[in-house]
């Protein structure tokens, strides 16, 4: 039996989907201090891996799925990008967001709109003909059946344009050493298992400490590019850790991590029609 098949029958058998209002609730409190989350030691391998898989986005549209106060919006755009549209769940994130542009006295560069991006998007004012990139940072981190699953997959690759590139940050070893402490920035304070995965509380070490759950599907943080090329993504590939500048600076810090890695950055395209 295929992987996906296997997750989708546990999943049926009790796991339902993550409470929306308190998905909500969790990233509203925690909004004003999120974005300290870039000073850790996590937060710097991330942007850089992230940097890395986007390129060169010169006249590019990009989809952020999941895309909050704008981080990776703003890194599109420093990359060359023409326009960004933000889609999060949290409203909290999504006001910071609209200050920072506000600040910069820019409309209409980067679009911030509040949905659950497992569901359809066809309510918003996205682009019809596609994005040239779609971002999807952490959004599997809250997916903990296979519909909610399946439902954030339709949009990355429905939103795509064909030959378009997917950036996604994901789960990738929930048992990883590196994650079980702070050393990082970043912990997960209790980890329990759930059909199909494993649901957890993680903490970053901002000031002061941000907490949330979420769940990871072991169809993901396996590293398994089975939903990806389900869902016509191709040259599905991790993104070397040893690229990164704070890595190449200092590989004895990095050398927990490196021996479990429990974060990936994926890139991959859509094939073409």
């Amino acid at each position: 039996m295929a992987v996906v098949e296997q997750v989708k029958k546990l999943t049926s058998q009790g796991t339902t989907m993550a409470v929306v209002e308190q998905v909500k609730k969790e990233y509203d409190n925690c909004a004003v201090n999120y974005n300290d989350y870039s000073s850790l030691p996590f937060g710097q391998l991330e942007s850089q891996l992230i940097k890395i898989a986007l390129g060169d986005c010169a006249g590019l549209t990009v989809l952020d799925l999941g895309g909050g106060t704008g981080r990776y919006a703003l890194e599109a755009i420093d990359l060359g990008a023409a326009i960004v549209d933000v889609v999060d769940i949290s409203p909290g994130m999504l006001k910071i967001g609209h200050e920072i542009e506000k600040s910069l006295s820019r409309e209409n560069t980067i679009r911030y709109f509040e949905a659950d991006v497992s569901k359809p998007l066809s309510h918003l004012p996205l682009h019809e003909n596609g994005y040239d990139v779609v971002m999807a940072n952490w959004i599997f981190s809250h997916a903990d059946s296979m519909e909610v699953l399946e439902g954030m997959f339709r949009n990355v690759v429905g939103y795509l344009k064909p030959g378009g590139r997917f950036v996604g940050v994901r789960d990738s070893n929930p048992t990883s050493p590196a994650i079980l402490n702070a050393k990082y920035g970043a912990m997960y304070k209790w980890v329990k298992k759930i059909p199909g995965g494993v649901k957890f509380l993680v903490m970053l070490s901002c000031t002061p400490p941000i907490e949330f759950e979420g769940a990871a599907l072991e169809i993901i943080y396996s590293g398994s590019t089975e939903m990806h090329e389900r869902f016509g993504l191709t040259d599905v590939e991790v993104v070397p850790y040893e690229s990164t500048e704070v890595v190449q600076k200092d590989p004895e810090f990095w050398k927990l991590f490196l021996e479990r890695p429990n974060l990936a950055v994926v890139k991959a395209s859509k094939k073409m029609e």
